[in-house]
């Protein structure tokens, strides 16, 4: 089977290829003859958002690249429900301070917000995340980790780490803050110290359970493992002894006092911490490649201690896979599960197409920072796509573009829905914001915006024009909407010289044989150049920009009392060429 790079004839610069002949090579040395396996963890402990989809993207595109080269692959994505409710997120919809009361609990013991029709906190948001998913064609193995440790799947590997506990213990304390001053800050001005201090806060706040303990504090020593408490069902829980040999668990709980005798061996209300927890799973699944933050590069991360408690504990061998660079949002700062009002993949999907959204993930190295472009610039990105597909077209394009190109638009299973006519999102979201959405008006000014080939139904511009138009109404302000004037301006018309008439005389006269997008855009451009004296076809010149730009202002005034607005050929044809020809004082 030929692979999506093989099929544009370089690798060089194809980073997906470039992971796919590590992961499989690395798969038939640990596991030959066995199905691939690639990893992801999400946390549900809040709305999971762009920067959480890197963390599934990038072995997906992987998975993908080996599914096409004829392998089998499981791409397993582990449900972190099982953490512990760690705080109340900032701006979801149906969570007020009460929900503080459940801090502790495990995530699928924390009700749902109010008005939800899920039975809890992590299958809300897991919801919205796996219809996302969906959507952009992931195929993946789902795991929770509640079904996990409640059914008694990771018994045996509790109870080994239990018995290796003091290994465990010896590896985190080759990491932890000295409580001595003068221990924790030698070598180091105390400016480097809280940097340092600042990095490894920031590195366990971007693991999978952020703010989970390692364990450790107990008076009877260090154990691995927390139980969620049997009265309150908080980890809040400090284990006071334990006997390898029966198994036999005491804890009490900080919370409500509770206190509890169990064996271990029986007992499934409970889980070991993060930094336990996900080496532990590496070794049970045999796990090739996951990727991880670039938080995780601290020393002290979940992904430096996990891989040496992994070998060393385990027995097993840590995933290879890079560090990825964090996602942004136009004019927002890092992304953080935790707080509310961070946009989700369903939220990008609203306001554009999948294969778009899949793009920005396979065009940038996983090391490689990237925006999500929620304001104007989202017209600039779709520009740049509709270019990529024209050169894909006519074989202009580059390889490494061209394999990204091939990868967004669809996976090994096939290729993803597509706009039968793809027409540019900035006329669409033009469009739909003079005519306020409506069908008959929308589907007029399409057909006309080319003539020899008009649009015959909406349904041919869906669905990129449904995301334009949840685009204008989502995410551009109610000032910033296009409002087409009633009745003429006739003082400004009352007001113009000799030169202002004779454009818009120009232009009236022109738009009968130019009424198309790109006959309009002719002529808007090409009014200056004849008042100047100049070919339609002259090249321009700072005057002529000049002419042109006091040319397009007087029009916006005249036709949306502003001095800027959609492109003026878009705008006109929405207007219609009787309604400008009022406006204009014909």
């Amino acid at each position: 089977m030929q692979t999506v790079a093989q099929s544009q004839s370089s690798t060089e610069t194809d980073w997906v290829s470039r992971f796919a002949d590590d992961v499989i090579a690395e798969s038939e040395r640990r596991a030959p003859g066995k199905p691939v396996v690639v990893a992801s963890g999400l946390s549900p402990s809040g709305p999971i958002h762009l920067g959480n989809l890197r963390e599934v993207m990038t072995p997906h595109l992987v998975a993908d690249e080996i599914r096409r080269r004829g392998y089998t692959v499981r791409h397993l994505i582990s449900w972190d429900d099982y953490d512990r409710y760690r705080k109340v997120p900032n701006g979801v919809p149906g969570v007020d301070e009460s929900w503080a009361e459940h801090i502790g609990k495990p995530l699928t013991s924390v009700p749902a917000p109010a008005g939800s029709t899920y039975p809890n906190w992590a299958e809300h948001f897991k919801a919205a995340m796996t219809a996302a998913l969906d959507e952009l064609g992931v195929e993946y193995d789902g795991i929770s980790q509640t079904e996990q440790y409640t059914a008694g799947v990771y018994r045996e590997q509790i109870l080994h780490a239990m018995r290796h506990r003091a290994d465990i213990d010896a590896v985190l304390d080759r990491y932890r803050t000295k409580k001595d001053p003068a221990a924790a800050g030698k070598g180091k001005k105390p400016q480097q110290q809280k940097k340092v201090d600042e990095a490894e806060l920031e590195a366990e706040a971007g693991s999978g359970a952020a703010g989970e303990d390692d364990g450790s504090g107990g008076a009877a020593g260090y154990f691995p493992y927390k139980p969620y408490c049997g009265n309150c069902e908080k980890d809040l829980t400090t284990v006071t002894s334990y006997d390898d040999d029966s198994t036999e668990l005491n804890y009490t709980c900080t919370f409500c006092g509770f206190a509890e005798t169990v064996r271990l061996s029986e007992f499934n209300r409970g889980k070991l911490v993060w930094k336990v927890d996900w080496p532990m799973r590496w070794a049970y699944e045999g796990v090739i490649f996951e990727p991880s933050g670039v938080d995780h590069s601290s020393p002290g991360s979940s992904f430096v201690v996990g891989g040496q408690i992994v070998r060393e504990v385990f027995d097993g061998v840590q995933p290879i896979g890079p560090m990825y660079a964090f996602v942004g949002i136009s004019g927002m700062a890092k992304m953080s599960s935790s707080k509310g009002g961070v946009p989700t993949p369903a939220d990008a999907l609203k306001i554009m197409e999948a294969p778009l959204l899949r793009w920005l993930y396979a065009r940038r190295k996983p090391n490689q920072s990237f925006k999500i472009a929620f304001d104007q610039e989202i017209q600039r990105l779709y520009d740049e796509w509709d270019s990529l597909a024209r050169k894909v077209a006519d074989g202009s394009v580059l390889a490494a573009d061209a394999a990204a190109y091939a990868r967004a638009i669809g996976t090994a299973a096939g290729e993803l829905p597509r706009t039968p006519r793809p027409l540019p999102y900035r006329t669409l979201a033009s469009v739909v914001d003079i005519t306020a959405g409506h069908d008959e008006q929308t589907l007029r000014i399409l057909s006309e915006l080319d003539p020899e080939n008009p649009l015959t139904a909406l349904d041919e511009a869906r669905p990129r024009l449904d995301r334009a138009e949840n685009w204008i109404t989502s995410q551009v302000p109610a000032e910033a909407r296009t409002i087409v004037r009633e009745e003429p301006d006739k003082e400004l018309l009352g007001s113009l010289d000799e030169q202002g008439r004779q454009s818009l005389r120009l232009l009236l006269e022109g738009l009968d044989s130019h009424w198309s997008l790109d006959g309009l855009t002719t002529l808007v451009y090409g009014v200056p150049k004849i008042l100047a004296g100049l070919e339609p076809d002259a090249k321009p010149t700072p005057e002529l920009k000049a002419a042109q730009r006091s040319f397009f202002a007087l029009l916006y005034r005249l036709l949306v009392s502003r001095d800027t607005g959609p492109r003026l050929p878009t705008l006109l044809l929405a207007v219609g060429a009787d309604r400008v020809r009022r406006l204009l004082g014909a």
